[in-house]
């Protein structure tokens, strides 16, 4: 990789060559069948990118930890001991079959703030910290925001670890198999204000022709896994009225809970996902079948109308068909809005640096709503093309890339000026 000229950069503005370098750097580690990546959480890949990330830094003069979840810690020191650091960050670990800048885009613009502060000379009164959130996706151990969700005190430690993947393999195993061995408490510290720089993840900013999104507050989310419970027979001769067929249930309650959808419309959600059927064979009615369901409405009272809608769907459809159903909760993030004086730097300093910038809600879950309920916390979005994320086709441009990470720099510096 080489480094651009640093004496013609603006010293308002990241070197985005150097940015956009290490993006596609770190996307050989764990790459994806069709240009994107694999990094799932606490894998061996995810050691990889997470060892590359730390020769960075380390490179960089910075300080690094790691706590008892294995979220790690870079930092660069500040002028001020007394003062809380600012801290941003996201992840490094990838959906199955994910992009190349979800997650790791806010990692590396953070490194790339601390490295641009340091070539210009410039101290800040607070110490700047880059969190590497631990299993942010949820894609292998079923707890999205895990790494993050331990810190704030939203979920405890030692569930945390009993986190099973769909292998039987658990997280605590996993760090045993790699000597992760975290020395920090896996918990809350005083931040003066914490920043996620983040792709949208959704068509809005693409669509407005705009160049910033100013988060002002992101959705909440309940993730729930089903398993409905039938009766094995053959495929063939068992009549269609007499099946117990958890197949037949499972189809009729995605059509119900999508028709809720519709019924609180536009921003309910609610993707089916890793569906499973047992035993896996065409010729037998499947004994079980399980999957995951996310609601993801913008309000606490739409989600809470959804869910009462979704069991109910279940309830009754279970019941006409004669099959048994268990609906368990995975992990769940209320709505959460924004700290107004920290979203308002983020907002001067996108406007100050010439951006077209609008205000916006996040559609998605991030490390950010977890962080919120123990500090002062704001996001910056930039476009992504056609809005795609968590597909191999997930895209920005060098140009977007090097735009949000200097927004990230000015308000990180005035944040801990």
């Amino acid at each position: 990789m080489t480094d651009s000229p640093r004496t013609e950069l603006d010293p308002r503005r990241v070197d985005g060559a150097r940015l956009w370098g290490r993006l596609m750097e770190m996307a050989t580690i764990g790459p994806g069948v069709a240009g994107g990546s694999n990094r799932q959480a606490i894998s061996d890949e995810d050691a990889a990118g997470r060892e590359l990330f730390t020769g960075w830094a380390s490179a960089a003069g910075c300080t690094i930890a790691m706590d008892r979840i294995v979220n790690l810690f870079v930092r660069r020191a500040g002028t001020d001991p007394d003062r809380a650091p600012v801290m941003t960050g996201s992840h490094l670990d990838t959906q199955p079959t994910g992009g190349r800048f979800d997650g790791v885009y806010g990692v590396l613009a953070g490194l790339e703030v601390i490295e641009r502060l340091d070539e210009l000379g410039v101290e800040t009164a607070a110490p700047i910290e880059v969190a590497v959130w631990t299993n942010e996706e949820g894609s292998r151990f079923p707890h999205s925001m895990m790494g993050s969700g331990v810190w704030a005190g939203a979920l405890d430690l030692e569930g945390a670890y009993e986190l099973t993947d769909r292998s039987g393999i658990s997280v605590g195993d996993e760090l045993q198999r790699l000597g992760w061995i975290g020395e920090l408490p896996a918990e809350a510290r005083p931040l003066t204000a914490y920043l996620e720089l983040h792709i949208e993840q959704g068509p809005i900013l693409e669509e407005a022709e705009v160049e910033i999104g100013v988060v002002t507050a992101g959705q909440g989310y309940r993730w729930y896994e089903l398993e409905l419970r039938g009766f094995p027979a053959h495929a063939g001769p068992t009549p269609m009225p007499g099946r117990r067929d958890p197949a037949q249930a499972i189809a009729r309650i995605i059509t119900r809970v999508h028709e809720a959808t519709d019924d609180l419309a536009p921003w309910a959600r609610a993707p089916f996902a890793q569906l499973s059927s047992e035993p896996a064979t065409p010729h037998t009615l499947p004994a079980v079948v399980r999957c995951t369901l996310a609601l993801r409405p913008p309000a606490l009272e739409v989600l809470d109308e959804l869910e009462g809608r979704m069991r109910e769907a279940v309830g009754a459809v279970c019941a006409d068909l004669r099959v048994d159903a268990d609906v368990r909760v995975l992990s769940a993030s209320a709505p959460v809005a924004f700290d107004p004086a920290t979203v308002d730097v983020v907002r001067s300093s996108a406007t100050g640096l010439g951006c077209s910038a609008i205000d916006i809600v996040s559609g998605a879950g991030h490390d950010a709503c977890q962080v919120a309920a123990v500090a002062p916390t704001a996001m910056i979005f930039v476009p992504c093309l056609d809005g795609l994320s968590h597909n191999e086709a997930e895209d920005i441009t060098p140009e977007q890339a090097e735009r949000g990470a200097s927004v990230l720099l000015e308000a990180m510096r005035r944040l801990a000026a």
